[in-house]
């Protein structure tokens, strides 16, 4: 059995980037769940991992071999608030692997412990909010959508005390990186050129190296950087996803879903649909998400501009022309996306009429277009009816569908249409047993919508919508 082989690039960057400091000592560390197929995909040993070194190592009790220890600095626009100073609270950067594909990878943990940038905070998580980043973030991962990933969740053997003393836990974080919108920010708010351009270099090396071949690298990066945000927000959108805190540092330049707090999905289409407890004016609600996106990567080129060209007009002309073409990249995504969720050809007209009737029917999400994949299947047209208020206009709508619908596109059909998501009262279930010592929801529901394609007879009630009375309405970042 061997442990990591940490190859840690970030730790050889200026001092100012990060502070070194050793996460706290879980006092009785016991593994909720290790994911043995995502260590066997990117190159880690599950034995050692599963052993007491790797447990060491997963809760924060010891630093492991070829490990370096960091808190990465970063600033970021929270609710659209400036804060020139936030960095990992409670996160450490353990390094980094090169996964057998080449791929430059973090592991991180979340929830282990003070940092210089904790803010007063203690910089522990609670069991709930480790378990829900397991849950959605391997969903993501199983459905197609670029996101970080969980290796491993760890509960400490403390209580942390928020409203009330809960479970303590760690999360296992692995990501392409932890560089966000933000990390360029904290240097651009402090007027550091030159640790803006090391920035830029490292991001391009490591993320775009397509970039440096171009005229202006740091330019094509922020094209590309763009291009990437826009495909992702448009796969949320097509998964009635809503991230619930899109602040500039929890987006991640690499392009994958990060921080997934007070995440949801949508049961009854509405585009306002907001969770997040503390998103009380809407900013970050379904239908604001690509608003949201372009207002965060303007952020970034406006942190950029030092960098793009010596003469300030001439850098705002070039950043305009990158972050300029999101919406367009934005929109021809997320058209494709509901085309292949419908199996029709590309009809933007008739995704919008479609949106309007979801809203004024009141229907489930997920379910319209799995019932509708089934009728493409050439099965009974009930379950659908039985998702509007009025089935004359189920009836209606399924005539104008059937017009455009092409049996040839079935196959992305059924593959855009998971069967299986993190219901918002599936994930809520699964974390208040876990808080009462059961972890047989939890691990279940990781199997369910690891799988989300396929038919799971033993457990249908997952693919059910909420009955009234579980109907989440609030979700909370649990820091």
């Amino acid at each position: 059995m061997t442990g990591p082989a940490f190859d840690n690039s970030y730790a050889r960057l200026p001092d100012g980037f990060f502070a070194r400091v050793d996460p706290d000592q879980a006092p009785e560390p016991a593994l909720i769940k290790l994911n043995t197929a995502l260590a066997e995909k990117i190159g880690l040993d599950a034995d050692w991992l599963s052993s007491e070194e790797g447990l060491a190592m997963l809760s924060g009790a010891a630093v492991a071999e070829g490990s370096e220890p960091l808190a990465m600095a970063y600033a970021g626009h929270q609710f659209g608030g400036w804060s020139p100073q936030l960095g990992d609270g409670r996160a450490h950067l353990l390094g980094e692997i090169v996964a057998p594909d080449g791929t430059r990878l973090d592991i991180q943990l979340k929830g282990s412990g003070a940092t210089p940038f904790s803010r007063n905070g203690d910089g522990k998580a609670a069991l709930g909010p480790v378990l829900r980043e397991y849950i959605v973030s391997e969903f993501m991962a199983a459905v197609g959508v670029p996101t970080t990933r969980a290796l491993a969740a760890v509960a400490t053997g403390e209580r942390v005390q928020r409203e009330t003393g809960l479970p303590g836990a760690v999360l296992t974080r692995i990501a392409q990186s932890h560089v966000r919108v933000g990390t360029f920010q904290y240097f651009f708010a402090r007027e550091q050129t030159e640790n803006i351009q090391t920035l830029a270099d490292y991001v391009i090396d490591r993320h775009y190296p397509a970039a440096k071949e171009a005229e202006n690298p740091v330019l094509a990066m922020l094209e590309m950087v763009t291009e990437r945000q826009a495909e992702l927000i448009a796969k949320w959108m097509c998964l009635g996803f809503i991230h619930g805190v899109m602040n500039t540092d929890n987006m991640q330049v690499a392009g994958e879903t990060i921080d997934y707090g007070p995440c949801a999905f949508m049961d009854s289409f509405h585009p306002n649909t907001v969770f997040s407890s503390i998103d009380r004016n809407g900013r970050y609600a379904w239908v604001n998400q690509p608003n949201i996106g372009v207002w965060n990567l303007s952020r970034l080129a406006e942190a950029l501009l030092p960098v793009l060209h010596p003469d300030q007009d001439t850098a705002i002309k070039l950043a305009e022309g990158a972050v300029g073409p999101f919406s367009d990249k934005f929109n021809t995504a997320l058209n494709n996306g509901f085309a292949a969720k419908l199996g029709i050809p590309v009809d933007p007209a008739f995704m919008q009429e479609m949106f309007k009737l979801m809203a004024d029917q009141g229907c489930d999400f997920t379910l319209f277009f799995t019932a509708l994949t089934r009728i493409a299947k050439g099965g009974p047209e009930d379950a659908f009816t039985a998702l509007f208020v009025d089935p004359m206009e189920a009836q209606l709508w399924l005539g104008k569908w059937r017009k455009l619908h092409d049996p040839v596109l079935l196959p992305a059909m059924e593959a855009a249409n998971p069967v299986f998501i993190p219901r918002n009262h599936r994930v809520e279930e699964a974390i208040q047993s876990a808080l009462a010592g059961n972890f047989t929801p939890f691990q279940t529901l990781v199997s369910v919508v690891t799988n989300p394609y396929e038919p799971q007879p033993d457990h249908a009630e997952y693919e059910s919508a909420p009955t009234p009375d579980q109907i989440v309405q609030q979700t909370f970042c649990g820091t």
